[in-house]
Protein backbone atom coordinates (compact mmCIF):
# COMPACT_ATOMS: atom_id res chain seq x y z
CA UNK A 1 0.00 0.00 0.00
CA UNK A 2 2.95 2.35 1.10
CA UNK A 3 4.53 1.18 -2.33
CA UNK A 4 1.26 2.79 -4.66
CA UNK A 5 1.35 6.15 -2.50
CA UNK A 6 4.81 6.39 -3.17
CA UNK A 7 4.31 5.97 -7.05
CA UNK A 8 1.84 8.53 -7.03
CA UNK A 9 4.81 11.06 -5.95
CA UNK A 10 8.10 9.48 -7.53
CA UNK A 11 8.13 8.28 -10.98
CA UNK A 12 9.96 5.24 -11.87
CA UNK A 13 13.22 5.80 -13.65
CA UNK A 14 14.53 3.32 -16.76
CA UNK A 15 17.96 2.65 -17.98
CA UNK A 16 18.18 4.36 -21.29
CA UNK A 17 18.52 1.94 -23.96
CA UNK A 18 21.47 1.89 -26.85
CA UNK A 19 18.97 3.27 -29.47
CA UNK A 20 18.80 6.22 -27.92
CA UNK A 21 22.36 6.85 -27.17
CA UNK A 22 23.21 7.10 -30.95
CA UNK A 23 21.18 10.35 -31.67
CA UNK A 24 23.13 13.65 -31.65
CA UNK A 25 22.62 15.73 -28.44
CA UNK A 26 19.14 18.68 -29.11
CA UNK A 27 20.46 21.72 -30.04
CA UNK A 28 23.31 23.00 -32.84
CA UNK A 29 27.12 23.44 -33.06
CA UNK A 30 29.27 25.92 -31.50
CA UNK A 31 29.39 27.23 -35.54
CA UNK A 32 25.78 27.70 -35.73
CA UNK A 33 25.60 29.50 -32.29
CA UNK A 34 29.11 31.65 -33.90
CA UNK A 35 27.10 31.97 -37.22
CA UNK A 36 23.91 33.88 -34.79
CA UNK A 37 26.09 36.05 -32.69
CA UNK A 38 27.91 37.55 -36.12
CA UNK A 39 24.97 37.95 -37.54
CA UNK A 40 23.27 39.73 -34.28
CA UNK A 41 26.08 41.99 -34.48
CA UNK A 42 25.91 42.79 -38.22
CA UNK A 43 22.39 44.03 -37.52
CA UNK A 44 22.92 46.09 -34.47
CA UNK A 45 26.02 47.31 -36.73
CA UNK A 46 23.71 48.71 -39.81
CA UNK A 47 20.94 49.46 -37.78
CA UNK A 48 21.87 51.44 -34.79
CA UNK A 49 25.75 52.23 -35.16
CA UNK A 50 26.13 53.32 -38.21
CA UNK A 51 23.30 55.97 -39.04
CA UNK A 52 24.15 57.33 -35.58
CA UNK A 53 28.03 57.83 -36.75
CA UNK A 54 27.32 59.23 -39.92
CA UNK A 55 24.94 61.64 -38.37
CA UNK A 56 27.35 62.89 -36.47
CA UNK A 57 29.82 63.06 -39.16
CA UNK A 58 27.31 65.19 -41.19
CA UNK A 59 26.88 67.50 -37.89
CA UNK A 60 30.51 67.59 -37.89
CA UNK A 61 30.93 68.96 -41.14
CA UNK A 62 28.06 71.24 -40.91
CA UNK A 63 30.36 73.08 -37.79
CA UNK A 64 32.99 73.17 -39.89
CA UNK A 65 31.20 74.69 -42.69
CA UNK A 66 29.73 77.95 -41.03
CA UNK A 67 30.93 81.43 -41.53
CA UNK A 68 29.97 84.43 -40.85
CA UNK A 69 26.56 85.66 -42.05
CA UNK A 70 25.54 82.61 -42.23
CA UNK A 71 21.70 81.60 -41.48
CA UNK A 72 21.14 78.89 -38.90
CA UNK A 73 18.52 77.59 -36.59
CA UNK A 74 19.29 76.13 -33.10
CA UNK A 75 18.04 73.30 -31.46
CA UNK A 76 15.88 75.78 -29.52
CA UNK A 77 14.53 76.67 -32.96
CA UNK A 78 16.00 80.07 -32.47
CA UNK A 79 16.61 81.09 -36.15
CA UNK A 80 19.44 84.19 -36.59
CA UNK A 81 22.59 85.23 -38.51
CA UNK A 82 25.84 84.33 -37.38
CA UNK A 83 27.89 87.69 -36.12
CA UNK A 84 30.77 86.44 -34.64
CA UNK A 85 32.18 83.04 -34.40
CA UNK A 86 34.33 81.22 -32.01
CA UNK A 87 35.95 77.94 -31.77
CA UNK A 88 33.01 76.65 -29.23
CA UNK A 89 30.71 79.39 -29.51
CA UNK A 90 28.46 81.59 -32.21
CA UNK A 91 27.19 85.16 -31.30
CA UNK A 92 23.76 84.90 -33.34
CA UNK A 93 21.91 88.29 -34.59
CA UNK A 94 18.41 87.67 -33.86
CA UNK A 95 17.58 92.01 -34.88
CA UNK A 96 19.59 94.68 -35.59
CA UNK A 97 20.14 95.41 -32.10
CA UNK A 98 19.71 91.88 -30.79
CA UNK A 99 22.52 89.19 -30.35
CA UNK A 100 22.81 85.84 -28.46
CA UNK A 101 25.16 83.47 -27.79
CA UNK A 102 24.94 79.94 -28.13
CA UNK A 103 27.73 76.46 -28.06
CA UNK A 104 28.45 76.01 -31.81
CA UNK A 105 27.11 72.65 -30.68
CA UNK A 106 23.52 73.95 -30.31
CA UNK A 107 23.44 74.79 -34.15
CA UNK A 108 21.12 71.89 -36.23
CA UNK A 109 21.08 73.47 -39.48
CA UNK A 110 21.60 75.94 -41.95
CA UNK A 111 19.37 77.69 -43.54
CA UNK A 112 19.17 79.31 -46.96
CA UNK A 113 20.00 83.32 -47.49
CA UNK A 114 16.81 85.33 -46.59
CA UNK A 115 14.40 82.51 -44.56
CA UNK A 116 15.03 84.99 -42.09
CA UNK A 117 13.24 87.64 -43.80
CA UNK A 118 10.51 85.75 -45.47
CA UNK A 119 9.46 83.96 -41.89
CA UNK A 120 9.33 87.28 -39.71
Amino acid sequence: MLGNILNLFVNTAYADTAANTAQPPPGGSMVSMFVMVGIVILFMYFVSIRPQTKRAKEHRNLLNSLSKGDEVMTSGGILGKIAKLNENYVALALTDSVEITVQKSSIVSALPKGTIKSVV
